[in-house]
């Protein structure tokens, strides 16, 4: 996102004059650099900041929490990038955040409300995210800051159903409010995310299990494209071809379910394996069933080995055949949410000796 030495300080500035400002007491703000007399100006007003994490990697937002007393130097601190590092906590999917206005950076914007961002779409995602989570309403007025020469002409055709607009634009020299009647993302458009999104940003997965157990539909972009492809007369033929040996394979495979988990101890061959590693998994709420972890780890592709179930003590211990295998699962289920709760997910710290 561009920034601009001269009038940035005026343009974040003036978000104060607003109303919208005045009654929020909870703000989403971009960590971009043109945004961060906005920072500033939230935490001077003692409202909740959030900031959302860097391409979403280790989840949605961090809350910015200033040290008690803090100055307004040390508040101008926090409003940085390195502050954001140094005086932020997460907040996950249970965190009940309810945001009341959001301020994004832009690489270009019209009066008319339509935004161009840099492409990658994180801006787009995260208003996305938050509709999913209900962390915002449809009536949530979204900001932008930009220099007056952003402020351009943008044809329709370039925007996608996807795209967040904006109700506010806040430049060195004016204050604009768009009117924009194009309406703003109504959730995750899932057929428009792919696999290689849902792994570089794992709260999505968390997202995508908790819409999916509502009912909703949740293909992925490549499913769909599986699903054409699976559709031609070449791939009837072979799953024709396949219904002659379907049962025993069905068969096989329940068997190897039933083998692999929930038993009270490593079977023989597990045991004498000398390789697996062993996954904590803990903050497991009283509510959940043991059938619903299983539905979560088939669904983030995590299925282990071997599931040790201790649902009294709200935590489960999953073995990998390899550390390999037990840090990827690590990795696809961070920031997974059951029953309301965060789960905790690490490698276990007291590894058994399996040779």
């Amino acid at each position: 996102i561009p920034f601009f030495m001269q009038g940035s300080r005026q343009a974040c500035c003036s978000i104060k004059e607003l109303d919208v400002f005045d009654r929020a007491r909870e703000i989403k703000v971009d960590p971009d650099k043109p945004l961060e007399g906005v920072r500033l100006a939230a935490l001077q007003a003692r409202k909740t900041l959030l900031v959302p994490t860097p391409r979403l990697r280790t989840g949605l937002f961090n809350r910015i929490v200033p040290p008690p007393g803090a100055t307004k130097e040390i508040l101008r601190i926090c409003a940085t990038s390195q502050g954001i590092k140094e005086y932020s906590v997460p907040v996950g999917l249970d965190g009940k955040a309810r945001v009341d206005l959001v301020v994004v950076g832009s690489v270009a914007v019209s009066e008319k409300g339509w935004r161009i961002g840099k492409g990658e779409g994180y801006a787009d995602m995260e208003y996305a995210m938050m509709v999913s989570m209900g962390a915002v309403q449809a009536d949530t007025p979204v900001i932008t800051i930009v220099h007056d020469c952003q402020v351009v002409d943008i044809a329709e055709e370039l925007l996608d159903d996807h795209d967040l607009t904006v109700d506010y634009i806040l430049t060195p020299t004016r204050t604009i409010k768009t009117n924009c009647k194009r309406p703003k993302p109504q959730g995750i458009i899932w057929h428009k995310v792919s696999y290689e999104m849902l792994e570089k940003i794992p709260i999505l997965k968390s997202l995508r299990y908790r819409e999916k157990q509502t009912g909703k539909e949740v293909a992925l972009q490549d499913e769909h494209s599986d699903l054409a492809n699976a559709n031609t007369p070449a791939a009837l033929n072979e799953k024709a071809k396949a219904e002659n040996t379907r049962p025993q394979a069905a068969m096989g495979s329940a068997q190897i379910g039933q083998h692999y988990v929930e038993s009270d101890s490593l079977s023989p061959r597990l045991e004498g394996s000398g390789m697996i590693t062993t996954v904590y998994v803990g903050n497991i709420p009283p509510s959940v069933r043991v059938s619903e972890l299983k539905c979560a780890l088939r669904e983030f592709r995590a299925t282990p080995l071997r599931l040790n179930w201790q649902g009294a003590q709200h935590r489960a211990f999953l073995d990998y055949k390899d550390k390999a295998t037990a840090e990827s699962a690590v990795s696809s289920l961070k920031g997974l949410s059951l029953g309301g709760n965060t789960l905790r997910v690490e490698l276990a710290k007291n590894q058994r000796n399996k040779g």
